[in-house]
């Protein structure tokens, strides 16, 4: 029977709830916003009044059974999946349910060194061990890449224990490795492909998109609709392929999630998808078009550069997302945390981050010609106006690790803290990162480099958020004990 993509349970069955003017004796207490006025006013009558929680007509996100179960459906339908999760502790739940799915403590995880820091947090909570893939990295730019099809396989050769590989589709800078290629391999040799989608909900909808997970017969996927699906914040979807059991990745869910789901996250999604399932080609054939004008004005301006699909090579960037706006800044002589800052204090202009030689502006669903046409402005006038001498620079994104023990040994092992200068070859027990784009710098486990603590250095003076550490001024650093 052929689903109704029009539909969209949740909501239905939220109007129909404020509807009947329900009197309420349970919680949240502010009570449809009653006992909360500064509150109501602030986020709006409409929106407090469905801030409710899990009751019979309204479903139960930990065992749906009826609208949640509808509307789950629906977005596995209109993603491609054999079954979807609604997931409203953000992607980072999505993932980690994902590796907690299929491995257990011991037990082997091929995953690019590039992954967002849930990955690795996934193997702290389990006890699974990294096999690092080393990306590509592209040198002029100093960004990492996508995984080459050669290095994956010769992980698969050298550990075929493994349970998985884990693939980012795409980067955060927009970068795809050869996913149907990954996948056959993957499955040739026994193992489950998990793939973080977290910036490629669009790549279901669009035409002349990059594959997407499902497309190419991946076993699961976590898809952030909120990042360009048009969901709220922190509304993601966890997608299955047909080989995994959803009864128990749903207990496996569970263990972490809340259960205390938020309507306007799960009202959200049905939504969401429902406009995604109906108008996503054309919504996204904007968004590219877009996308494609701002890249194209930003190359005229001269010192900025604008990277996109002439990049793809066919292997560590078999393709490239067409709705980024990935510009290098380090040739007029800032750093992109620099250009970030100044976009937003000067120019009133958010962008989603800088790094050390980047910055990226996601376009999306709710993105105007006008918009694009202000950052290309702004982006003018910061290189007349602040472009200086790219000399002593930090040229490179991503260091190599060196991994001395398994990032759950680490975490939990006895360690002491050091003044950063002072953890040279020792073994860091907690994360270092900019965030975002949340990409460990050093993660537990790995030996601390003269490369590391000079690229923390830098991130700092630069300007860059630092994350991860105890110390939350990132100047002392927790190491094993020896």
């Amino acid at each position: 029977m052929k689903l109704q993509q029009s539909r969209a349970p949740i909501f239905e069955a939220l109007s129909e709830y404020r509807e009947n003017r329900i009197v309420s004796f349970d919680v949240p207490g502010h009570k449809q916003g009653k006992g909360n006025p500064e509150l109501t006013e602030f986020l709006g009558r409409q929106c407090m009044s469905v801030d409710v929680n899990s009751m019979k007509p309204l479903d139960n996100l930990c065992h749906p059974v009826s609208v949640i179960k509808e509307a789950e459906e629906l977005m596995a339908d209109a993603f491609g999946a054999a079954h979807a999760f609604f997931m409203v502790n953000g992607t980072s739940c999505a993932v980690q349910a994902m590796v907690m799915s299929v491995c257990k403590r011991g037990d082997k995880i091929i995953m690019p060194r590039n992954v967002h820091r849930s990955s690795i947090n996934a193997l702290i909570v389990c006890g699974a061990v990294p096999v690092y893939v080393n990306p590509g990295v592209n040198r002029p730019l100093g960004i990492p890449l996508g995984m080459s099809v050669a290095s994956v396989e010769q992980a698969i050769r050298s550990h075929p224990d493994a349970k998985a590989i884990i693939v980012n589709n795409p980067t955060y800078y927009g970068v795809c490795s050869n996913l149907r290629e990954i996948v056959r391999l993957a499955h040739a040799a026994g193992m489950k492909v998990l793939v973080d989608e977290a910036h490629g909900t669009h790549f279901y909808f669009g035409d002349y998109m990059p594959l997407s997970a499902m497309s190419v017969g991946a076993d699961m996927a976590a898809v952030s609709m909120h990042k360009t699906g048009g969901s709220l914040t922190q509304s993601s979807a966890l997608l299955l392929g047909p080989d995994i059991n959803p009864g128990y990745v749903r207990q496996v869910i569970n263990l972490t999630q809340t259960t205390s789901a938020s309507y306007l996250l799960l009202s959200s999604l049905d939504i969401s998808r429902k406009n995604l399932a109906l108008h996503g080609k054309e919504i996204f054939e904007k968004v590219t078009s877009l996308a494609s004008y701002g890249i194209r004005e930003i190359n005229k301006l001269g010192g900025l550069y604008a990277f996109s699909r002439e990049l793809i090579n066919g292997d560590d960037i078999f393709d490239f997302d067409p709705t980024k706006i990935s510009v290098h800044t380090r040739d007029i002589g800032l750093a992109g945390i620099e250009v970030y800052d100044i976009l937003r204090d000067k120019f009133d202009i958010q962008i989603e981050f800088g790094d050390i030689g980047n910055i990226l502006a996601i376009v999306s669903v709710g993105d105007r010609i006008l918009n694009i046409e202000r950052l290309i402005s702004a982006l003018s006038e910061i290189k007349r106006r602040y472009t200086r001498d790219p000399a002593g620079m930090l040229d490179h994104e991503y260091i190599e690790p060196h991994v001395c023990c398994s990032p759950q040994e680490a975490f939990y092992a006895d360690k002491v803290q050091l003044p950063l200068q002072e953890t040279l070859g020792k073994v860091c027990a907690e994360f270092v990162m900019c965030y975002p784009p949340g990409i460990p710098i050093l993660a537990p486990g790995e030996l601390i480099t003269k490369d590391a603590i000079e690229y923390i250095q830098y991130a700092k003076i630069k300007g860059c958020n630092l994350l991860g550490a105890e110390d939350m001024n990132t100047e002392r650093l927790n190491v094993m004990a020896s």
